[in-house]
This record gives C-alpha cells, structure tokens and sequence, in this order.
C-alpha cells in the first residue's frame, strides 16, 4: 500500500537570513534514510556556508535565481532549470537576487547534519 505523507515537517536552516524549509521525504519527517525531498524558499540575500556533502543534491528551481558556487566557478541557476552537485564536490548555495529563490531539492542518500560537512 503506497503511503500517504499528509504534511512536510518545518526544519531549521542553515544561512545568512531566514529560509524555511518543508521536509515532505527524509530523516526528519518519513525517517527515510534512502533519499530526502524538501521544498525550499529562501529570501533575497540570503547564503548558506559551502559544504562537501557525502550525498548528491539534485536541485530543481520553481522561481527566482539560485546561485551555486562551486571550485571552478559560480552559475545561476533559474526558473525552470535544475543543478546537479554531486558528493564529495563541494558547494555554496545563495539567492542573491529579488525576489530570492523557491525549489525543491533532492537528497540521495537523505540530507544528514553529519554528512553534509559544511564550512566552519
């Protein structure tokens, strides 16, 4: 029988400014190990330390600009568009224009605070 996930859970995030996000699959709400996917909205000007995670983050932009830095370089990332950061490579994730940025991002294996090795 397939399982129905009535609601996200709202976990704390990590940044510059307020960005919340709603985690519908992963540790947190499912207790799913395997994969997470969380819906993402995150104001103007807002960033988020780099980060070499152990896990792909497949990253698919509804609206605005995300902006991913990464060793070689940074690329914007729009509405309509999807990033792909693979484990290990590291990454710096911001929204640095009006009106900032809402996505869904996807985990595999799920998000962990103990693999995402973010900057100090």
């Amino acid at each position: 029988m397939p399982t129905l996930v009535a609601q996200p859970t709202r976990v704390q995030a990590a940044g510059t400014k307020p960005k919340l996000i709603d985690e519908y699959i992963g540790r947190v709400n499912t207790k799913t190990m395997s994969v997470s996917l969380a819906h993402m909205r995150s104001p103007q000007g807002w960033e988020e330390p780099g980060q070499a995670p152990e896990f792909e983050e497949f990253t698919l932009v509804l609206q605005g600009t995300l902006r991913v830095r990464y060793e070689a370089g940074t690329m914007d990332v729009t509405a309509g568009q999807a990033v792909v950061a693979h484990a290990g490579e590291w990454v710096q994730y911001s929204t640095p224009f009006e009106p900032g940025a809402e996505y869904i991002a996807v985990c595999v294996p799920a998000f962990s605070m103990d693999t995402v090795h973010r900057d100090a």
